[in-house]
């Protein structure tokens, strides 16, 4: 009797194993979609979003000829993944090309892997990356070219942290900071953790 009382008021609780976690990240579950697309990964292979299942996901969109902002993310990443120790090898970076027309999966491979080699390059045609954006309220916009035909893509600098099982738990921005993340992703890693 005891045990269906308890177990009644964790149903009416909503029984969420992560209620007494102390995120340090934004908490987006429930909030956000699962993780879901299909693209080209880097190896120029069809991947899609199940295919990463089994591993703490960290979602970021960006360029290869981005000046500053996605080069200091990735080695930020490939700092955190290191902090991690042998816990990283259970989470891939995913690096969403917002510029399909440069990005070539030849030049993501050379590019991801360069920061970490848990880092996957991800591209697609311009409505995939659209919608994959959108998906995750995620923006960019390409500027005006230059007079040598350069030009520069502007866009969201969040990293999106799904666990194991594909389902979006937290989100990052340029406000948190490496330990922050750390922490968060021992807590998504370690086994019998809340993911």
């Amino acid at each position: 009797m005891l045990l269906m009382l308890a177990f009644g008021t964790c149903l009416l609780a909503g029984c969420h194993r992560d209620d007494n976690i102390e995120w340090r990240l934004t908490n987006v579950t429930g909030h956000m979609p699962d993780l879901a697309f299909q693209l080209v990964d880097d190896h120029g292979k069809k991947v899609a979003g199940q295919d990463y299942r089994g591993k703490v996901v960290l979602l970021y969109f960006g360029y290869t000829h981005c000046p500053d902002v996605c080069p200091l993310t990735l080695a930020q990443l490939h700092v955190v993944m290191q902090r991690l120790g042998p816990l990283a090898d259970g989470a891939r970076i995913l690096f969403v090309s917002v510029d399909p027309a440069r990005d070539t999966p030849e030049i993501m491979h050379a590019y991801v892997n360069a920061f970490d080699p848990r880092a996957v390059g991800l591209t697609g045609t311009p409505r995939e990356i659209e919608a994959l954006s959108k998906r995750y309220r995620s923006a960019f916009t390409r500027e005006p070219d230059r007079s040598d035909g350069q030009y520069e893509v502007t866009h969201s600098s969040a990293i999106y942290l799904f666990d194991s099982q594909g389902k979006a738990r937290l989100l990052s921005t340029p406000n948190n900071t490496q330990d922050e993340m750390v922490h968060d992703l021992h807590l998504l890693l370690s086994p019998g953790s809340s993911s």
